[in-house]
C-alpha cells in the first residue's frame, strides 16, 4: 500500500513525488519511457520555474549541464525592440533552456534520492476504484506482465492526453480552439541569447540550451498546419527570413545540429483538478499553447501548490478531499492570467493598442524589464498598467497626433 501513486515522470510527475516523499510519504512514481528521452519541448525555465528549482535544491545540477543562464531577452515586433531583462524571483535573474533528456533524468533522480520508488517503462492499463473513489492502479510493463498497486491517491502527471484523465472522465472546464502549430530544430553557431520576434502572422524564437546548440522555432496560424506539414523545415526557414532576418543569417552560417520537430496539435484547455482519490497536474490537467513557453514553468508551481495543500493531511480521506479541492481552486486562479495571455499572443495577430503600448514602453529601460517581466511570470499580469505607462501611453499619443 503506497500513501502516492504518480504516474508520469517528467517535469510535472517528478517534483509532486520528490516533494511528497520529502514530507514523509511512500511514493511509487511510474514512467511509461525509459530515461534518458528526449520529448517535443521548447526547454524554456523562467525565472519562477528557477526559483523553485534552487528552493528544491535541484538548481546546482541543471547548471552543471552547461545549459547557458539566459538573463537578457530580446523582443521584436515589427519594428519595435524591447531589450531588458525579468524581475529576478528569490535572487534568481537568469533562466535555463536544458535538454530534456537532461532535466527530466535530473528531476527523476531527485525523486529517487527523496526515496521514491520509480519505476521506468511502466505504462497505465487501467485504474482500481472503490465505489467512485480511486484506490489504485493497475501497471503493465514492457515485458507483458502486469500488477496492482493500490494508494491514498493517485496522481496523473501523464500528459496532455492523459491517461489518468481519460479513466476519471476528468470534464473539460474550459476549452478553447487550437490557435498555432509549430516547428523547430536546432542549430549550432548562432548568438547566445533568448530573442522573440513577431510581424503580423508570424512568430520566432530563439533558444540557447546545452551543448552550444541553440532552438530556433517557428509559429504559425494553425489553419497553414495542413499546408506546411509536407516541408516544415522549408516553412521554419522561409518564416524565420521574413520574421527574423538576423537570425537567418546566422543560420546560414551554423549547420543544423538535429532533426526536425513539430506539431499541429497544441491543445489549449483546463480539466477538472481533482475528485475522490485522483488528482491531475501538469499538462495533464491544463495545456496551453506553447508559443510563450510556459508550460515546464507551470508544472513546477502546480507540484509545489499540490505539496503544500496535501500537507499532512493525506492519511485521512476527508482532509485529503478538502485539500484537493483548495489545490483545484487555487490551480485555477493561479494559472487563468497566463491562459489568457497565451492565447491572445497565440493569435498572431496584436491589436493596435498592444503596439501603441510597446512602443511606449520601448523608450524606458524599467519598463522594458517590467514588460519583460510578465512574459516571465516575475510580475502578475494584472498588476503590468502602472499610472507611469498609462502616462506615457497618453504622452506618446499626444506626440503622435
Amino acid at each position: 500500500m503506497y500513501d502516492v501513486i504518480v504516474v508520469g515522470g517528467r517535469c510535472a510527475g517528478s517534483p509532486t513525488a520528490m516533494l511528497l516523499a520529502r514530507a514523509g510519504y511512500r511514493v511509487l512514481m511510474a514512467e511509461r519511457s525509459k530515461f534518458p528521452k528526449d520529448k517535443l519541448s521548447t526547454l524554456y525555465i523562467h525565472q519562477p520555474g528557477v526559483a523553485l528549482l534552487g528552493r528544491w535544491g535541484v538548481l546546482p545540477q541543471i547548471v552543471e549541464t552547461g545549459c547557458p543562464p539566459l538573463d537578457k531577452v530580446t523582443y521584436t515586433m515589427s519594428d519595435i525592440r524591447i531589450e531588458g531583462v525579468s524581475w529576478p524571483v528569490d535572487g534568481q535573474h537568469a533562466a535555463y533552456a536544458p535538454r530534456r533528456f537532461l532535466l527530466d533524468q535530473i528531476l527523476a533522480r531527485a525523486a529517487v534520492d527523496a526515496g521514491v520508488e520509480f519505476r521506468e517503462n511502466c505504462s497505465v492499463a487501467d485504474l482500481v476504484f472503490d465505489g467512485e473513489r480511486v484506490v489504485g492502479v493497475r501497471l503493465g510493463t514492457g515485458n507483458g506482465a502486469e500488477s496492482v498497486e493500490r494508494a491514498r491517491l493517485v496522481v496523473g502527471a501523464d500528459g496532455m492526453r492523459s491517461t489518468v484523465a481519460t479513466k476519471v472522465r476528468a470534464p473539460y472546464e474550459r476549452e478553447d480552439r487550437t490557435l498555432t502549430c509549430c516547428y523547430y530544430s536546432y542549430w549550432s553557431n548562432l548568438s547566445t541569447a533568448f530573442r522573440l520576434y513577431q510581424i503580423p502572422g508570424s512568430w520566432v524564437g530563439t533558444v540557447p540550451t546545452n551543448d552550444g546548440a541553440t532552438l530556433v522555432a517557428a509559429y504559425f496560424p494553425q489553419e497553414r498546419f495542413a499546408d506546411i506539414k509536407g516541408d516544415g523545415l522549408r516553412a521554419l526557414l522561409d518564416c524565420v527570413e521574413r520574421t527574423a532576418p538576423e537570425v537567418h543569417a546566422e543560420m546560414a552560417n551554423g549547420p543544423r545540429a538535429e532533426r526536425l520537430f513539430g506539431t499541429g496539435g497544441q491543445l489549449n484547455f483546463f480539466r477538472r483538478a481533482a475528485g475522490p482519490g485522483w488528482v491531475l497536474i501538469g499538462d495533464s490537467g491544463h495545456h496551453k499553447d506553447s508559443i510563450t513557453a510556459r508550460g515546464i514553468t507551470d508544472a513546477f508551481r502546480q507540484a509545489q501548490l499540490l505539496a503544500d495543500c496535501i500537507g499532512d493531511g493525506l492519511q485521512e480521506p476527508d482532509r485529503l478531499d478538502k485539500a484537493l479541492e483548495g489545490f483545484a481552486a487555487r490551480r485555477t486562479e493561479m494559472l487563468v492570467p497566463d491562459y489568457k495571455s497565451t492565447l491572445a499572443t497565440a493569435e498572431l495577430n496584436p491589436p493596435a493598442h498592444h503596439l501603441e503600448l510597446l512602443r511606449a514602453i520601448s523608450t524606458s529601460r524599467p519598463l522594458c524589464d517590467r514588460y519583460l517581466s510578465t512574459l516571465s511570470g516575475s510580475c502578475p499580469i494584472d498588476e503590468f498598467i502602472t499610472p507611469e505607462v498609462l502616462d506615457l501611453i497618453d504622452e506618446m499619443t499626444a506626440v503622435a497626433e
